[in-house]
């Protein structure tokens, strides 16, 4: 976490704390409702954070400079300014009455962003972006936080952290992107940018009945965060190209099976190993859609996502364990079977009326497909960041795995993995996974 005490031991320290506002104020405060998948995603946030190297532009970008979009940004996504009211019959809605975005404005003086990159620290991310979930106090809590963290060498790290129920990544990568773009003196905001390569095999339509990928569990009262009877963290490493292309191979022959179903079958089954007694079966698979409308650049919703959940007809008390089951047939089950889930959801917290507190993300292991979501799409002033780290907030105690892709240049094809975690899971799991397959 950021010390607002300058004679701490923490390595980050806060100098200033400030809010932006839209540029225009907003006319009446108008209600932002939330569709029934948006309150799905209410426990959920999202930790996005961007390293720049020095330079000449980094250097110059003031705090007020790298600021005042954000007051521009927030004309175009009011509600990201808004604040979280319950209507007369209890659901929740955002009041669009212009409170705004906190940003927070600290310092590592100890370190260079070299040095920063290089160390193995368990919270470096998380020293870099703000912690703060939404509640108990409702009416007064920021859904998005932004912290600008300069270095001794003059290098910057951009932390975003984004309430999941405004929208999903592509709603916040949108978000960001514009507020590159106005720092960059462009008004008009790119369109992200989405890889063209693997299309997944749409899933199967949903069955009737609740949906399996959707699980009731206990909020603090008005804290929006689950209740977890452990600590959940976070870890993560790269595939290279060659590496990865060996897994496909190993899959199937040929190496016909697309990455992100050939890592998740991987993870699927080592994660299975470590659970014994309890196999993660089912699993549940959240997909980006390949959606670059108009509308999806002007708005912010959880409308992109889909959600499937896949499962084996393995038994862990049985012979033939999850544990068992070929990486291969895994994978297949991911690729080509799956009840698709998102009207289910949406039509549920509809019945509720939003009322019950629910998670996706950790209700059963998921694994995030994030292949076509260029990370990377934040430019200020032309200078691209040499390393952007992707997290989640609000994960339930099944876990998640996200697949993430890596800069268009890097390792030819190399991916990225984040594996949020029980605490008491993580080191079992690093152990298989550099004892079986090489991979630390």
């Amino acid at each position: 976490m950021v010390s607002d005490n300058p004679d701490s031991d923490a390595v980050v320290t806060c100098h200033w704390l400030s809010t932006a506002v839209p540029a225009s104020m907003t006319v009446d405060a108008a209600e932002h409702e939330l569709s029934g998948m948006d309150l799905a995603m209410k426990l959920h946030y999202l930790r996005i954070l961007y390293y720049f190297h020095p330079s000449p532009t980094v250097a110059g970008m003031t705090p007020d400079a790298l600021k005042n979009p954000l007051f521009l940004s927030l004309d175009r996504f009011r509600h990201a300014a808004g604040r979280i009211r319950r209507d007369d019959g209890g659901r929740a809605q955002i009041k669009c009455n212009d409170s705004g975005v906190r940003v927070v404005e600290a310092a590592c003086e100890r370190r260079s962003i070299r040095e920063w990159l290089e160390s193995r620290t368990p919270d470096r991310d998380a020293q870099l972006v703000p912690d703060k979930v939404l509640g108990p106090d409702l009416s007064f809590c920021p859904l998005v936080f932004v912290q600008l963290t300069r270095f001794k060498c003059g290098g910057l790290a951009v932390g975003f952290s984004w309430a999941h129920v405004l929208g999903d990544a592509v709603s916040a990568l949108n978000y960001i992107n514009l507020w590159g773009s106005l720092l960059s003196g462009n008004p008009e905001q790119r369109k992200p940018h989405h890889s063209p390569a693997e299309t997944p095999t749409a899933a199967t339509p949903a069955a009737a009945g609740d949906p399996l990928s959707l699980k009731q569990v206990e909020a603090s009262g008005d804290i929006w965060l689950p209740n977890t009877k452990h600590r959940m963290v976070t870890s993560s490493f790269k595939i290279t190209g060659t590496k990865l292309s060996h897994l496909r191979s190993e899959v199937s022959s040929g190496g016909g099976i697309p990455a992100f179903e050939a890592i998740a079958a991987l993870m699927w089954k080592t994660i299975a190993k470590i659970r014994v007694g309890k196999d993660p079966n089912p699993v549940t698979v959240v997909r980006n859609e390949n959606d670059c409308s108009e509308e999806r650049n002007t708005s912010l919703s959880n409308k992109q996502i889909t959600i499937s959940t896949v499962a084996t007809s393995s038994s862990s008390s049985s012979s033939s364990s999850l544990a068992r089951v070929e990486i291969s047939e895994l994978a297949m089950l991911i690729s080509e079977t799956g009840k698709d889930e998102k009207q289910a959801i949406g039509e549920m917290l509809e019945r509720d009326n939003g009322k019950t507190d629910f998670i996706i993300y950790g209700a059963n292991l998921t694994f995030v497909d994030m292949e076509r979501v260029d990370l990377y799409g934040l430019e200020l002033k032309g200078q691209k960041p040499v390393c952007v780290e992707y997290n989640m907030c609000g994960v339930g105690e099944e876990g998640a795995v996200l697949v993430l892709r890596e800069p268009d240049d890097a390792d030819n094809g190399g991916k990225k993995v984040v594996i949020i975690l029980p605490e008491h899971e993580m080191p079992k799991l690093k152990e298989v996974l550099e004892s079986e397959w090489g991979i630390a």
